[in-house]
């Protein structure tokens, strides 16, 4: 088939992936070491040849030799015979390599005020009261039109709010206590290295979205080897990148091929510990994102360990061998065997637990959307190479890459602590020289008395400054459905 994605054969032929219908989502499942890595790396190759970009994180470090070309094999001739591929051919792919850390790849930030408030909570894990608290810091500062770049504005802005409190007015009132907690999380965070995804300049979503030279998707690798240590900053910066997507990318409803496709590694945790109002919204975006072209693909050991509400999304179903030896772990299978629709000749709750290693059940999206039977295949070999690229390899593909250009050096910009501090010190100075110019009016003929009932100019202007904190530096700040900033 022209234009599709070889995944596999088997005796009844080849099995494909039909790209009209990549935006429906799909699932990758399967025990350690049952091939999920080879098949990812081959549906990411199949999206590239399309011209489609990709987007993964590389867990283990083994996704990066994509950028290299694969070598013969005697496995590998074998396989290609079996299947019956028709000029199959090694080379390596068009690759970005992203880093948080910066030292596996460009550099990849995100601002707060981008990311919002509801996945800031998640990441700083808070209670309801705190994250409360979190929404009214990010209130204050969308009103202000003010932007909060680093963890270092995050912090400047809970502690005016703290200290002012009374004078901002009704809804505008934090307890102290909840900032010092909430700092306290704050301080959690830096010392895990979180800090470092914080700032300027922020990855723009075009940088995710290009084609190479010869008009294959450039495949963007995340390094997650050292992210994925810190489960919730993993779940939470991938969501992110999920809501930007769906916040900024413009309709399209059911294009011939997706735009981006996004591969979710570790899915179950995006959706362990995450709060029912949460996952509500993760739910709303998978079932929406599609319209926008963009195609998700969770991989997981198990069916099981997506919700059932997102489950129903997924269209198109690679499921590798699951063992069985508990009975959570047979109910496991029997679960996955259900997702599939029934092929009378397979029995698919035997066939899951006999799989070898890089065979797997597969069912997709056919003309008119309708999955189609499950079928047992064997998953094509990769045509890059299987494993790690080298240090040096990498290097060469970062050198390459216009992107360090533009990210690899840090930017302070002008923002939330820089506009605090300036205000909390112009107020500071006029309140002394109202003080003084209200004891001059006096000739000091009284003192000053600490238990009087009348406020004095000085604490009236600080009042009054406070108060007029609502005159926007720049325009109000709009936001989205998880809370991403509206560009």
């Amino acid at each position: 088939m022209n234009n599709s994605i070889l995944i596999g054969g088997s005796s009844a032929g080849q099995v494909y992936l039909n790209p009209h219908y990549a935006n429906r989502h799909g699932l990758v499942a399967g025990a350690t070491g049952t091939g999920k890595t080879v098949t990812l790396q081959c549906l990411a190759e199949g999206f590239s040849d399309l011209g489609v970009p990709v987007f993964l994180a590389d867990i283990k470090g083994d996704i990066s030799g994509i950028s290299q070309s694969g070598t013969s094999h005697p496995k590998i001739d074998e396989r290609v015979k079996l299947i019956r591929i028709e000029g199959y051919q090694q080379r390596g792919y068009p690759v970005a390599f992203w880093d948080v850390f910066g030292k596996k790849g460009t550099p990849v930030r995100s601002t707060l005020s981008e990311m919002g408030p509801q996945l800031i909570s998640r990441l700083l894990d808070l209670n309801e009261t705190q994250e409360s608290v979190i929404t009214l810091v990010f209130e204050f500062a969308d009103n202000e039109g003010m932007l909060l770049v680093d963890l270092k504005d995050l912090r400047t802005t809970l502690e005016y709010l703290g200290d002012n409190s009374k004078e901002l007015g009704t809804g505008f009132g934090v307890s102290k206590s909840s900032v010092n907690a909430i700092l306290r999380r704050l301080l959690m965070l830096e010392r895990e290295g979180g800090d470092q995804f914080f700032g300027e300049p922020a990855m723009q979503l075009q940088d995710l979205m290009r084609t190479g030279p010869d008009g294959r998707g450039i495949v963007n690798i995340l390094a997650a080897d050292t992210l994925i240590m810190n489960p919730r900053v993993y779940s939470t910066f991938l969501l992110w990148i999920l809501s930007e997507l769906f916040e900024n990318l413009p309709e399209l409803g059911d294009p011939e091929k997706p735009v981006l496709v996004f591969f979710f590694d570790e899915a179950h945790l995006l959706f362990r510990d995450a709060p029912k109002a949460l996952l509500e919204k993760i739910e709303q975006v998978v079932r929406l994102i599609r319209s926008k072209g963009v195609g998700i693909y969770f991989i997981s050991q198990s069916p099981s360990d997506i919700p059932d509400s997102v489950l129903a999304q997924l269209g198109n179903r690679v499921q590798h061998a699951l063992r069985a030896y508990t009975p959570s772990e047979q109910k496991a299978v029997r679960v996955a065997a259900q997702s599939f629709r029934v092929n009378p000749a397979l029995d698919t709750v035997t066939a899951i637990a006999e799989l070898g290693v890089g065979e797997a059940l597969v069912s997709v999206l056919q003309d008119g959307g309708i999955p189609s039977v499950v079928e047992r295949v064997w998953v094509r070999p990769p045509c890059s190479r299987i494993g790690e690229a080298t240090a040096a390899e990498r290097q060469a593909v970062m050198n390459s890459d216009p992107n360090q250009q533009r990210y690899a050096t840090p930017v302070d910009p002008h923002s939330a602590h820089e506009v605090l501090l300036e205000r909390t010190a112009a107020r500071q100075q006029q309140a002394q020289q109202a003080e003084l110019a209200e004891r001059a009016a006096k000739h000091e003929s009284k003192p000053v008395s600490r238990s009087r009932s009348r406020e004095s100019a000085g604490e009236a202007f600080l009042k009054s400054v406070a108060r007029a904190a609502g005159s926007s530096l720049g325009r109000k700040l709009f936001r989205g459905i998880l809370g991403s900033l509206l560009k």
